[in-house]
């Protein structure tokens, strides 16, 4: 049938006229965008579909794939292929020219950061990036949208007309960002699909440093703190700095991988910043916090008593060295102090302390100190250096006193009640005779190893007994057998032990000048007074003999 045509465009609004006198509406949404917009024609008069060589939409020539099409509703992708111009719906042999669509390049305008680790998100901003990656399935027949980072997909966070997050590859090197939108064109005889080709934005540059983990993320004045990545350098280079909050730390090692930093006196929480090459890198914020002491238990006790300091932030004790390890036996001036001694460490957490009361000890102040400097202007060690203190609060140290024991004289396995004060409390720990066996033996050196001695013992007669019970105002202790029996010594055989004297021992250490451990163990002794073994208790002497074997 033949037609005449008339238009007029208004925003992308057609009104057909064709020869039966019907004036026909029609309008396309978007009139702009890239390839693979989808758009939306609506209006009347466009029949029925039948088939994809009868029913097609061409954008100034190039065919579109149809995804819906109704007599007043039409949904089609704008090809890859397609240029500006007139829309033309055709339905077998009739031809109408419903609009104009302006084809729009997708462009980026801006990578936000431009510099960015491996794994972080960086925010593409741009044009014409439609409003949906599509789908999510990278073998559908429509294809995907993406984003390469030098050659690499990213992960899309999110996706907007205007705005792309993604996550950068793990694998991911330096080079151009490219936003590639996936067509949707159909075969030559109009049905789906052509295989998938992209149309390609613009490249910017984005730099991928490789990514630096420091840990730990809090600590007090002194904590080490190790930077893991790699690039750094086999040695510092000349402006080779770190800087917690603006303050300069201490510098201890620096490989390739590897940097260890001692976070100075003076330090404030806030960005943790690399400094290399002329460049500053934040590598990420670290909260600098105060130690603090809650309580500690018990207030009093004698020589060797384990003292329970709790509180919060006490770091880490040995963290005075180079190593990338939280444990590298160097205090770094950390400790505690008793009455003004330096206290033996048992344990040390960032919430409790234990430590043994000092052979020296002396009535006063516990106070937990935490070492720390302020570096030279070259990131050395050390300007100065100095402690924080921390006082817990008032000890008492008491020294053991027997008042009474009963019995004088007993028969083997008889217990003896020791009464007194200030005994404290009897200590279940198998020890080395040297506290610092395990230092050597973690350093692959060799070591002897020397007497166990308890540091809570009583004495009768020169050997040590078995305890029963041990408090702070009594102990109770079984007889030995051994002295009935005669004791061999390397200087030769002793017949007769039986009597002698008793005596409670009480044991501790304390720290060496240099502040490391310790002395060997040193004990006070507190005589009860003389003891008398009876021959109580042996075997009857007819065991002994043929007969009393036959019973």
């Amino acid at each position: 049938m033949k037609q005449t045509l008339r238009f007029s465009l208004v925003s992308g609004c057609v009104f057909l006229a064709i020869s039966w006198g019907a004036m026909v509406y029609a309008e396309i949404f978007p009139t702009e965008g890239p390839p693979g917009t989808t758009v939306t024609i609506s209006g009347e008069g466009f029949g029925d579909f039948r088939n994809t060589q009868n029913n097609r939409v061409e954008f100034q020539g190039v065919s579109a794939l149809i995804q819906s099409w109704e007599s007043d509703f039409i949904l089609v992708k704008v090809p890859l292929k397609a240029r500006s111009g007139a829309v033309i719906v055709m339905n077998g042999e009739q031809k109408r020219d419903v609009g104009t669509f302006t084809l729009q390049a997708v462009k980026i305008t801006k990578v936000n950061p431009s510099t960015a680790e491996a794994g972080s998100l960086v925010m593409i901003e741009g044009e014409y990036f439609g409003n949906t990656a599509g789908s999510r399935d990278p073998n559908t027949m429509f294809g995907v949208n993406q984003v390469l980072i030098n050659g690499i997909r990213a992960e899309v966070r999110r996706w907007r007309p205007t705005k792309i997050e993604v996550q950068i590859p793990a694998n991911a090197l330096t080079g151009d960002v490219e936003v590639r939108l996936a067509s949707s064109d159909p075969l030559p005889d109009g049905s789906c699909c052509a295989p998938v080709d992209y149309a390609v934005s613009n490249t910017m540059l984005l730099t991928v440093v490789p990514p630096i983990a420091f840990d730990p993320q809090y600590g007090p004045v002194g904590s080490k703190v190790v930077l893991s990545g790699q690039s750094f350098g086999e040695t510092a280079p000349k402006d080779g700095r770190v800087f917690f909050g603006g303050k300069l730390a201490s510098i201890a090692q620096w490989t390739d991988r590897t940097i260890v930093v001692h976070l100075p006196l003076n330090a404030e929480s806030g960005s943790l910043v690399l400094r290399r090459d002329g460049h500053d890198r934040t590598v990420g914020s670290f909260d600098v916090v105060a130690t603090q002491v809650d309580d500690f238990f018990p207030k009093r006790g004698p020589i060797g008593t384990l003292v329970v300091i709790k509180g919060k932030h006490f770091g880490i004790h040995s963290e005075g060295g180079e190593t990338a390890y939280a444990f590298d036996f160097q205090a770094g001036n950390n400790g505690v102090e008793i009455g003004g001694v330096p206290a033996v460490i048992h344990r040390w957490l960032d919430d409790q302390i234990d430590v043994w009361v000092p052979f020296s000890a002396q009535s006063g102040p516990i106070v937990v100190i935490r070492g720390g400097g302020i570096p030279n202007a070259d990131g050395t060690c050390c300007e100065r250096k100095e402690v924080v203190k921390h006082v817990a609060g008032e000890f008492t140290v008491v020294r053991p006193t027997i008042h009474d024991y009963s019995p004088k004289e007993g028969g083997l396995d008889e217990v003896v009640t020791i009464t007194g004060s200030g005994f404290g409390e009897f200590l279940k720990i198998a020890e080395a005779t040297r506290l610092t066996l395990h230092h050597q033996a973690h350093s692959w050196q060799n070591y002897r190893l020397g007497e166990d001695v308890s540091r809570t013992e009583v004495l009768i007669n020169g050997l040590a007994v078995q305890v029963m019970s041990w408090s702070d105002t009594e102990i109770q202790a079984r007889i030995p057998r051994r002295q009935a029996f005669g004791i061999g010594t390397p200087e030769g055989f002793e017949l007769d032990w039986m009597e002698g004297t008793l005596i409670v021992k009480r044991g501790s250490w304390d720290m060496l000048e240099s502040g490391d451990c310790c002395t060997p163990k040193k004990w006070i002794t507190i005589v009860g007074g003389p003891f008398k073994i009876l021959r109580r208790g042996l075997p009857d002497m007819d065991y002994w003999n043929e007969t009393g074997r036959a019973q």
